[in-house]
């Protein structure tokens, strides 16, 4: 009798890893996004690679050592030995969304590298979160004396004054100000591993929709929906970037489903011009 396996797609594998809250597997969920661009890619061999750095970090570590010393040194390994930065020169390249290449180039965004920072953080026993933080992605660090918060491109950790600067111009664009204005607390909030792949996505969902490549942006978009499958407005963007294909029964389908579970949205009218549009153009 023979045996005959189905190798499960990229996106089929993402699934599989983001089906439930609990133990979710952050750094496998992140390195998996460049399956869509890196077709071959190793997932596992990725995590084995991350894990080898953890292993160098942990012989330069005394056992006892304690949240600050373990804190400082792995600042000094990440960022000073083996050189990891923003890639200030092409902050919009999507390789910067992906693990495997930020691996290669030691060039990312924000979250790319604060991704991998955690990871060797939490391998050394530090509590370590994301933040997301409006505009520029940070981490904190739980230590027996309080929370440290730093940005992941230099390692720098932020004053109150400092993320309160940082804040000013979003504050002010959002209408924040005054008898509005909310605590520096609530933005400092630690953020969900489902959440962070969201974000990663959607800056790579920008990325695409930007440069109007609307292929790939349909694969972010399948990501997204199946991260989150009741964001209704990422079955309307995925929808219009059907229509920009030519994909006019997907298209028409996604719309009808976001426009079914979205009563009051500011654009239901206009979304449903478009698939009567769509509609006629393909009968």
């Amino acid at each position: 009798m023979s045996l005959s396996y189905s190798v499960p797609t990229a996106l089929e594998y993402f699934a599989a890893l983001v089906q439930s809250d609990e133990h979710f597997p952050l750094l496998e969920a992140a390195a998996s996004l460049a399956q869509d661009e890196y077709i071959d890619l190793d997932v596992q061999q990725l995590l084995g690679d991350v894990d080898q750095l953890l292993a160098r970090l942990q012989r330069r570590m005394p056992a006892d050592a304690p949240a600050l010393q373990r804190l400082r040194t792995l600042n000094q390994f990440f960022f000073t030995d083996l050189g990891f930065a923003g890639n200030v020169n092409n902050y919009y390249d999507p390789e910067n969304s992906y693990l495997n290449a930020v691996l290669r180039t030691r060039r990312g965004i924000p979250i790319s590298l604060a991704v991998l920072w955690m990871e060797l953080a939490q391998g050394l026993g530090l509590q370590a979160r994301g933040i997301a933080f409006p505009g520029h992605f940070m981490v904190k660090v739980l230590l027996p004396k309080g929370q440290v918060v730093m940005d992941p491109v230099s390692g720098q950790s932020l004053s109150r004054e400092d993320l309160s600067e940082r804040l000013e111009p979003y504050k002010r664009q959002s209408g924040l100000v005054d008898d509005y204005d909310v605590p520096l607390g609530l933005y400092l909030q630690a953020a969900t591993p489902r959440d962070i792949i969201a974000r990663m996505l959607r800056n790579l969902k920008e990325v695409h929709r930007t440069q109007e490549d609307w292929q790939r942006l349909i694969s972010v978009q399948d990501r997204l929906i199946v991260l989150l499958p009741q964001a209704w407005s990422e079955w309307r963007d995925r929808g219009l970037a059907h229509a920009e294909r030519g994909n006019v029964a997907q298209a028409v389908a996604d719309l009808q489903t976001y426009l079914a579970h979205v009563e009051d949205g500011l654009d239901v009218a206009a979304i449903a011009e478009r698939i009567s549009t769509l509609r006629s153009a393909g009968s």
